[in-house]
């Protein structure tokens, strides 16, 4: 069954107050669409946690964009997109315009502190201000609800989930593992904008963060080798690397000596693509690779 696509926030929240009227738990999972299965995945996810009504947002957010350029290219796929989300049982789609999202006159944003400043924030900057702001819009017009994110972007993740919790806002925000290809790459609607040659240099991420990974397993503890284990071969094959690092699953902040935890982080660019991927060490599974 093809899902009810809703076009305004009102009309969004009016279709799952009546759902949750019914004794429903609603699932929301925000997306700019250009579907994969990393994004269905995250649709199971949402009804493994509970939810017996699942909501899918297709907006790409022009506030998250750092570049022009970077918003036009983005890929838009909504017809494919809602084909997607037929298949896998989804129930309401929203997909506002953008003037529906911020309307003439618009000026609020919503900003979180520390999380915000390092990697990503660093090297992208207004991207997550624009992120919390979008997201804290779809929560508010979803009302409570379980929100489900990819953990490919870990530390929007980790943001969200500081973000509901400050403000209060009625939502569960549930992080979910990425979800590779057979070869290791991360699932992103980006990975169909690399030519062949791009993508097959683009594995060098999952070939780092699996010798990092198996260093660790061997036990291997000190940051600046199993960072080196990343930044040796993502070095060699992109164009331009923006970070490499390990930090702490939580706060972020990068680790240094022995560490009994750890989250590897990667950004780097191929041509005119950014990719990111990371790897929590000793928890999430290595990236099969060759």
């Amino acid at each position: 069954m093809t899902p009810t696509v809703l076009e305004t926030p009102p009309a969004f929240r009016e279709a799952t107050d009546a759902l949750r009227a019914e004794g429903h738990v609603v699932g929301l999972v925000p997306t700019m669409g250009a579907l994969h299965p990393g994004h269905l995945a995250l649709v199971a996810e949402a009804r493994r946690r509970g939810a017996t009504k699942v909501a899918v947002t297709i907006f790409v957010n022009p506030l998250q964009f750092d570049r022009a350029d970077d918003l036009e290219r983005y890929p838009r796929t909504f017809e494919a997109d809602l084909a997607a989300c037929a298949e896998v049982g989804v129930d309401l789609v929203f997909a506002p315009a953008p003037g529906s999202m911020y309307p003439e006159g618009f000026q609020t944003h919503v900003e979180v502190g520390e999380l915000s400043r390092a990697l990503e924030g660093a090297h992208r900057p207004g991207h997550f201000q624009g992120v919390t702001t979008v997201v804290t819009k779809l929560l508010l017009a979803c009302g409570p609800c379980v929100a489900v994110f990819g953990r490919k972007d870990y530390q929007q993740w980790r943001i969200l989930e500081r973000m509901a919790r400050d403000l209060g806002i009625p939502a569960t925000i549930v992080g979910h593992p990425i979800v590779r290809e057979r070869d290791g790459l991360a699932m992103s609607s980006r990975n169909r904008l690399l030519p062949p040659a791009d993508r097959e240099r683009a594995l060098a991420i999952a070939a780092g963060l699996r010798a990092a990974g198996e260093a660790w397993e061997r036990g291997e503890r000190d940051a600046a080798t199993l960072r080196q284990h990343v930044l040796t071969p993502v070095e060699v094959a992109f164009d331009r690397v923006d970070y490499v690092f390990l930090v702490d699953p939580e706060t972020l902040r990068e680790s240094e000596g022995p560490v009994d935890r750890g989250l590897l982080v990667v950004a780097g660019h191929l041509g005119p693509v950014r990719l990111i991927d990371n790897l929590e060490l000793g928890v999430d599974p290595l990236p099969v690779t060759g």
